[in-house]
């Protein structure tokens, strides 16, 4: 792909934003940056680029395209819904619009090891990254976990594999998109307020698998019904993992050990004992690398080398301390309701919960109902506060206060805490409506934590 003069459109200055536009404009496109936020909102990501030659029109979009003029490319972030009236504006001029991932695999020459999901992806992205990294690949660890996928898709090489996590909103922009090894690891509702219905979240989750060929693999979690059932008509070959049923052919759990059974071939990899990361959950995520791995020809020493070792990612059921005998978890990757219920069996009662932030168009009553007798109390806080809070009171659980942000709530949390309780930051939301992102709040509970330690 040739973008030497070419003109490109970049709409959205977010996570992809700023490596996009330094990729574009080492590739000598001619770049224009739009996005609704202002300079003055802007101004760290535009520090960035200082000194790069682009223009930008912020704080509003276009209402005459004639301003932007014939355009070559537009390139969306994906906090940008495709549904938009600017977006429909572009579409109509039959301008090719695509996302970052769909860029970067353009330029990219490595493999590619895709990962989504509802939850799990990241830990699962980082625990397969992990497992390459040990296999002696030169692995590139990119996507929705942090690092944008075209800031190092100039970099690789045959020899070298990609492992990204994708997210739905990724997914919606992609054309030619095709990973070599592609994993669904659950789905459960998050994101209706973009998807509106279950089905097209499904929908944008599956496109992952889109333009994969026979010739490529596809790994799929058994054990999630609407995963499964989807995952019929699919092109590629199909390797299913369970951590409740022992497969024919696939990567399950077998007399306490994880085991592959592939080609009539059975091995054990590890004791789901030795694994390092906690919850069944993470069981879940273990078993889905493994396939991975597997598939791209690592070995099995080497899978049960990383899986004895890893001890999972930052936020997510993060340890940060114990004061006075109350332990202090982070859980702010926790940015929906299953991912929170997945933290809230993990730790171990009786919990103190911070949980709230923005409404997602989320239902509280599976959250809330999984309680029993693990959550002795909850500090709800952000735009989602009273919506918990209600939840509660209908379903008779009474010990919610509702705080007005999440230092009032861990302060609340701490002051009633006794010695031996866990004091869990696990919001069953995104983080939007207060933060950044959800590291942004995840790095201030931790700041938070550390503030009651020298009090």
């Amino acid at each position: 792909m040739n973008l030497k003069n070419k003109k490109v459109l970049v709409i959205g200055l977010a996570v992809t934003g700023v490596p996009l536009v330094k990729t574009l404009l080492n590739l000598g496109a001619t770049v224009i940056v739009n996005d609704l936020k202002s300079e003055e909102i802007l101004q760290e990501n535009l520090k960035e680029l200082e000194g790069l030659k682009f223009q930008a029109i912020l704080g509003r979009h276009p209402e005459d395209l004639g301003e932007l003029g014939k355009l070559d490319l537009v390139v969306v972030s994906p906090g940008i819904p495709l549904d938009i009236p600017f977006i429909n504006k572009l579409k109509e001029t039959n301008t090719e619009i695509i996302g970052e991932i769909e860029l970067a695999y353009r330029f990219n020459k490595a493999p590619i090891v895709a990962i989504t999901g509802t939850n799990g992806k990241t830990t699962t992205t980082a625990l397969t990254g992990e497992i390459f990294k040990r296999g002696r690949k030169n692995t590139f660890v990119v996507g929705n976990i942090g690092v944008a996928a075209i800031s190092k898709a100039l970099e690789t090489t045959e020899e070298d594999v990609m492992v990204m996590e994708v997210s739905s909103f990724q997914l919606e922009s992609i054309e030619e998109f095709r990973p070599r090894v592609a994993a669904i690891l659950n789905l459960t509702p998050d994101h209706l307020n973009r998807h509106k219905t279950m089905e097209n979240y499904r929908h944008a989750k599956f496109n992952i698998f889109k333009n994969q060929r026979t010739t490529d693999y596809a790994v799929i979690n058994y054990d999630d019904e609407i995963c499964r059932k989807a995952s019929e008509d699919l092109s590629s070959k199909k390797l299913y993992f369970s951590r409740k049923v022992q497969l024919p052919e696939g990567v399950f759990v077998e007399n306490s050990h994880i085991t592959i059974s592939y080609n009539g071939i059975k091995q054990s990899v590890i004791n789901i004992e030795d694994i390092k990361i906690p919850g069944l959950h993470n069981l879940e995520n273990a078993l889905a690398a493994t396939a991975m791995a597997f598939l791209m020809g690592i070995d099995v020493d080497v899978i049960q080398d990383t899986l004895r070792d890893f001890k999972g990612v930052t936020h997510r059921i993060e340890y940060v301390d114990t004061i006075k005998g109350i332990r202090f978890i982070n859980d702010s990757k926790a940015t929906n309701t299953d991912a929170a219920i997945k933290a809230i069996e993990a730790v171990n009662p009786p919990i103190i919960l911070l949980a709230g932030g923005l409404d997602k168009a989320s239902e509280f009553e599976d959250f809330i109902q999984t309680f029993d007798e693990k959550v002795k109390h909850v500090f709800a806080y952000g735009e989602t506060a009273e919506k918990i809070y209600n939840t509660a009171k209908n379903l008779s659980f009474h010990h919610v206060t509702i705080v007005k942000d999440l230092e009032k709530a861990a302060v609340g949390a701490y002051n009633i805490a006794k010695e031996g309780d866990s004091i869990l930051l696990s919001p069953a939301c995104a983080s939007w409506d207060m933060y950044k992102n959800f590291e942004e709040r995840g790095e201030h509970f931790k700041k938070i934590v550390a503030d009651l330690r020298r009090s």
